[in-house]
């Protein structure tokens, strides 16, 4: 049969081909028997070609190659043919082997060759001796469920099938796992693809079976554990879950497994010892809880063990270090404790240690500074102590951030040759670093040394080439006044950190210069919380995160900001700028924080909010800004903090944001907002709040019933059993807002998931308090003073278990103060002065606590801490006994009161203390 493989005229080259001089070109002047040719094999009796291999050339396939009837194997591998492959292949009824695949690049839409359905189907139904199908990064996309099910027609023959990054979609026939000659499939990179494993009939010769980035799904059936030839798995960023049986630990033929990415839960056995053939282990990004079993010692093939990101507890297994192949560990951000282990085997090929957010303590053992393979070592966010040893060792990645190490920053790092990743920032190290040093490091691309007070960072250094390149610089709170001059020798930067330094003046024409020319490839730039004064730099196309807050920055915002149109987070908070809010601020897709508070901005608020968008936090509050609400910020299906506090927005109330399923704050204080409070377009308003100030305006009407009885989030809202949560959940912002609380102005610096209040003070509000108040138990703070409101207060006020303060005053309140409000027992505060309140103030458990301007300008009331005594009092009454009080002991008042204010001030602390730090730390701040 004659050839005539057309050659392609494109050079693009494929990673996995080492060159792609074409087979062919040795045909041309070559012997006239093609059975001598190069790719080409014949069958020794007939002479026949019954084998086509010319993989890594520039071909395309002639539509005459069904002509060649006894061709059994076909390589056409990474031959860069473009378009539809010929239908002509379908005719080739004797193929064992069809090779199509290319080795894909980048961008998996990037298709080369399409494999359009007829074609596909003639193909399956005529080649019924196909043992070997590659088809990778072939479009199939077209190629439904249906056209999968003539896999069948295989049953008897195939035993490779690889379908990897061909957009196949739909429901992938189970049935093909279970083909009785089935060694290989390998489905990956299929995203749309779907499929569950089968209960039982496994294939049982497989060997290799990867459905990584797939969206199959369900639990790991316990018939697995009948693959007793399974030598690699992967099921890497599926949509698997449940624990994994028993069974699975009897594979005992595995090399390679990979469980990666989904939703697996349960304990990891000491099972996993009879893995003995086990090389490479990757279980990360799962939800596997218990201890490590230590019993690694047995896995003595194991190279590669990834087990991060899980919820696993106990110590570090010992057995782990006892291992002499093994080169890469990570158990990082799980919740291991105790100490690292101090031994390790002196054989040891550790390249790779990642032990980083767990909360390990002890000392970082001898053995890290000194073992000759050991070049990357992440322990950071820990609790380690102690001093650095100098490092014998050449460290190529050393990060052991936010510890408590002390001591001198070791020397030794300078004497790295290959050091490209370091990360020393809160870590209580000592010493002077003189910057120039770095020069010796001409590939470090990460660099971070903040928050490390007792650390002198000279970087007043004239020495030219310092790391010429880095690409991520952190040094927030290092004590700077001026911008490092080394900075404008780096051609690469892409993350700069200057934040919470001492930095003074304009930002050098130079910087300007590198913000407009040089770096291109920036994200993020941080230099918030400075003393920089002048007008804002004009940031990169390319800015994702520009952080510029609490600095003295005048002028307006400038309308090149606009062409910034990747930015996720814009924080120019806490400045003295001026002007109009930029009207495409609302249109850009991808930003998910605009904060803009505490500034002199005035005109109105960006009037157009695209449909598609990310707005996650709006924080427009304490500037001028006028004008009505824009209806478009309905559009912000993901907003969860909206502040507009402290300006002159006139308008009414906007019901029409009680569709945003996702909104936890909303702060439209101090403006000039008016008409009733109502929420009626939507069954479930405001589904999540759990902060809603609307204080000091001109509203009217009644209180708002129609919206608080749906306040969901104010209801039965739990503390995590992962401790305090904060909203927000990007690292380089914290949420945060204005209240009154207790009677002060405060600023909450991050917010707690469970802090609940609602504030509707200082507006024109009437009618009677609504009993479904006592429906938000979760509530820790009310505020209904200066109003309008009449009638009792609700007796189901004392269903606020957690309320810790309660402002009913400068109302019209009639009646007396329920006593099953001194259930209450985290009320700290509280406050119904100027009302028309009468008869005896309880006086028990925490209304014992209370001073008399809790209560003043209430003529009818008595008793304590009132001068004004009760009809038929003996003198000052005693307070009621609790419970769980001896009713024998009797104290006189003036005890009372001096017990009570002492317990109160300290257990005011206390509450403060506790509820508003996860660390010995202040989120909350007086606002003056």
């Amino acid at each position: 049969n004659s050839l005539a493989l057309e050659t392609s005229a494109e050079s693009t080259r494929w990673p996995r081909c080492s060159s792609f001089a074409s087979k062919t070109e040795s045909w041309k002047n070559g012997t006239d028997d093609c059975c001598q040719w190069d790719g080409v094999t014949c069958n020794i009796v007939s002479g026949r070609v019954i084998g086509l291999d010319l993989s890594c050339s520039h071909l395309k396939v002639p539509v005459g190659i069904g002509d060649l009837v006894n061709l059994m194997y076909l390589n056409l591998s990474n031959c860069e043919i473009n378009g539809d492959i010929p239908s002509a292949i379908s005719q080739l009824s004797k193929l064992v082997s069809l090779s199509f695949s290319n080795d894909w690049l980048d961008d998996p839409s990037y298709w080369r060759m399409r494999f359009d359905p007829i074609t596909w189907k003639k193909l399956i139904l005529n080649a019924t001796n196909l043992r070997e199908l590659r088809l990778d990064s072939v479009d199939m996309s077209s190629i439904g469920e249906r056209s999968l099910t003539w896999l069948m027609n295989l049953s008897s023959s195939l035993v490779s099938l690889s379908l990897t990054n061909t957009g196949l979609q739909g429901n992938f026939p189970s049935y093909v796992l279970s083909l009785p000659n089935l060694q290989e499939l390998d489905l990956s990179f299929n995203p749309d693809l779907s499929g569950q494993l089968p209960n039982s009939n496994w294939s049982t010769p497989l060997r290799y079976l990867d459905l990584s980035l797939t969206s199959f799904s369900g639990e790991i059936p316990y018939s697995i554990g009948d693959l007793k030839y399974l030598n690699q798995l992967s099921l890497q960023a599926c949509r698997f879950h449940g624990l994994v049986p028993q069974s699975f630990w009897n594979l005992t033929q595995l090399t390679n497994l990979t469980l990666a990415n989904n939703k697996f839960s349960g304990e990891i056995p000491s099972l996993i010892s009879n893995l003995r053939h086990l090389a490479s282990c990757d279980l990360q990004y799962n939800n596997f809880t218990g201890h490590l079993p230590d019993v690694f010692d047995k896995l003595t093939d194991l190279k590669f063990l990834s087990l991060s990101n899980n919820n696993l507890g106990g110590q570090v297994p010992s057995s782990l270090f006892h291992l002499t192949e093994l080169s890469f560990l990570d158990l990082s951000y799980n919740k291991l404790v105790g100490f690292i282990p101090t031994n390790i085997s002196q054989h040891s090929k550790l390249n790779t240690l990642s032990l980083d957010d767990n909360m390990l303590s002890g000392t970082i053992p001898h053995w890290c500074f000194t073992l000759p393979s050991l070049k990357e070592l992440y322990l950071n966010a820990n609790q380690l102590t102690g001093t650095l040893s100098e490092f014998s060792n050449s460290m190529k990645s050393l990060c052991l951030s936010n510890n408590k190490l002390q001591g001198n920053f070791p020397n030794s790092i300078f004497e790295f040759e290959n050091l490209i990743t370091l990360s020393l920032s809160s870590t209580n190290l000592s010493g002077i670093v003189e910057f120039h040093r770095f020069s010796k490091f001409p590939n470090m691309y990460f660099l971070d040394l903040s928050h490390n007070s007792f650390l002198s960072i000279n970087i007043n250094s004239s020495a030219d080439n310092i790391l010429p390149s880095l690409e991520t610089l952190f040094l927030s709170s290092s004590n700077f006044r001026s911008f490092p001059k080394f900075l404008a020798q780096l051609q690469s930067l892409k993350i700069l950190d200057l934040s919470n330094n001492n930095i003074h003046g304009k930002i050098p024409n130079w910087f300007h210069e590198k913000l407009l020319h040089s770096w291109k490839d920036i994200q993020h730039i941080d230099l918030s919380s400075n003393k920089l004064q002048g007008e804002l730099p004009i940031p990169p196309y390319g800015i994702q995160y520009l952080l510029l807050s609490n600095n003295n920055f005048t002028g307006d915002i400038s309308s090149t900001l606009c062409n910034a149109s990747s930015l996720t987070i814009l924080n120019l908070a806490n400045n003295n700028l001026t002007g109009m809010i930029p009207q495409c601020l609302g249109t850009f897709s991808s930003l998910s924080v605009l904060d803009l508070q505490m500034n002199h901005l005035y005109g109105s608020i960006p009037m157009f909010f695209s449909e598609v968008n990310a707005f996650a936090t709006i924080k427009l509050n304490g500037n001028q800004l006028e004008g009505p609400l824009p209806r478009s910020l309905a559009n912000c299906t993901k907003l969860e903090v909206f502040d507009l506090g402290g300006n002159n927005i006139e308008d009414t109330f906007p019901s029409w944001l009680e569709t945003l399923q996702e909104l936890q704050v909303l702060s439209l204080r101090s403006n000039k907002l008016h008409g009733e409070i109502i929420c009626f377009n939507s069954k479930n308003p405001f589904p999540k709040l759990r902060i809603f100030d609307v204080s000091n305006n001109n509203f009217s009407g009644s209180l708002p019933t129609s919206c608080i009885k749906d306040f969901q989030g104010m209801k039965n809202a739990s503390d995590s059993q992962n401790g305090l949560q904060y909203m927000g959940n990007d690292k380089y912002y914290n949420d945060s807002v204005v209240v009154v609380m207790k009677g002060q102005y405060m600023e909450l610096t991050r917010i707690l998931t469970t802090f609940t209040t609602i504030d509707l003070s200082k507006n024109m509000l009437e009618g009677e308090i609504p009993n479904v108040i006592g429906e938000l138990n979760s509530l820790k703070g009310l505020n209904l003073s200066h109003n309008g409101i009449t009638g009792t207060i609700p007796q189901s006020l004392s269903d606020l278990r957690n309320l810790e303060w309660l402002d009913l005053s400068t109302n019209q309140l009639t009646g007396e103060i329920p006593v099953a409000l001194t259930n209450l027992n985290f009320l700290s505060f509280l406050n119904i002065s100027q009302n028309m309140f009468e008869g005896m103030i309880p006086t028990s458990k925490q209304f014992g606590t209370f001073g008399s301007d809790s209560y003043e300008g209430n003529a009818n009331l008595c008793g304590f801490p009132l001068s004004k005594s009760c009809d038929n009092d003996e003198g000052q009454p005693l307070p009621s006994a609790s419970d769980d009080e001896d009713e024998s002991i009797v104290l006189n008042w003036k005890a009372v009161a001096t017990g009570y204010a002492c317990g109160a001030v300290f257990g005011m602390l206390l509450g403060y203390y506790v509820f508003f730090t996860g660390k010995p730390q202040w989120l909350v701040r007086l606002v003056e």
